[in-house]
C-alpha cells in the first residue's frame, strides 16, 4: 500500500557532538516566494508555528541590523508565548542570519542561519541551522515540541504559497 501526503518531508536532526539543530525542507515554489514569506511580516504571521496558535507580529524590521518581536497565542486562550531577536544578515533570496530567543527562557538565545537554495523548476530547498550554547539547551529545545511547530508551520507555508497570497 502506498500513501502520500500533500506536503514534503521536513528533516530535523541534531548533531551528536555539537549543540546544533538542522532543519531541511523543500518547497514546490520559487526561492523568491519562499524568501518573501519569511521576510514579509504579514505573510510570516500567517504561517509560523503550529496550527493551534495564532501569531501577532509587534515589531518587524527584516533588514540587516533590524529586529523582530512576535507572539503566539493558543486559540483556546490558555497560553501565550513571546519571541524576539535581531537580523544580523538578510541577503535577498539567499540567506538570513538571526538570533532567536523565547522570552520564557531568555538565557537560551540561538543563532539561526537560513539558506535558500534554488533547485530549478520553481523549487526551493530551505536549510535552517540553529546553534545554541550547550547540548542541554539543544535537547531542551527539541523536547519543547518544536518539531510540531516547525512541521505544521512549513505545511501552512505550503498552503499559503499555493493560495497565491504570497
Amino acid at each position: 500500500m502506498t500513501t502520500s501526503t500533500p506536503h514534503p518531508t521536513t528533516t530535523i536532526s541534531a548533531h551528536p557532538d555539537l549543540p546544533t539543530i538542522e532543519m531541511v525542507r523543500e518547497f514546490d515554489f520559487p526561492v523568491s516566494a519562499v524568501f518573501r514569506a519569511y521576510t514579509d511580516k504579514d505573510l510570516f504571521a500567517q504561517w509560523i508555528g503550529p496550527r493551534s496558535l495564532t501569531t501577532t507580529v509587534s515589531e518587524w524590521d527584516c533588514t540587516t541590523g533590524g529586529r523582530y518581536r512576535y507572539s503566539n497565542v493558543e486559540r483556546d486562550g490558555d497560553g501565550e508565548y513571546h519571541f524576539f531577536g535581531s537580523f544580523h544578515e538578510v541577503r535577498p533570496n539567499e540567506r538570513i542570519v538571526q538570533t532567536f530567543t523565547f522570552e520564557g527562557f531568555p538565557d537560551g538565545v540561538s543563532l539561526e542561519t537560513g539558506t535558500f537554495t534554488d533547485l530549478g523548476d520553481g523549487r526551493t530547498r530551505l536549510t535552517l541551522l540553529s546553534v545554541v550554547d550547550s547540548m542541554e539547551a539543544r535537547d531542551a529545545m527539541i523536547a519543547s515540541g518544536m518539531e510540531t511547530g516547525v512541521v505544521e508551520g512549513f505545511e501552512k507555508l505550503d498552503e499559503l504559497l499555493a493560495g497565491d497570497d504570497a
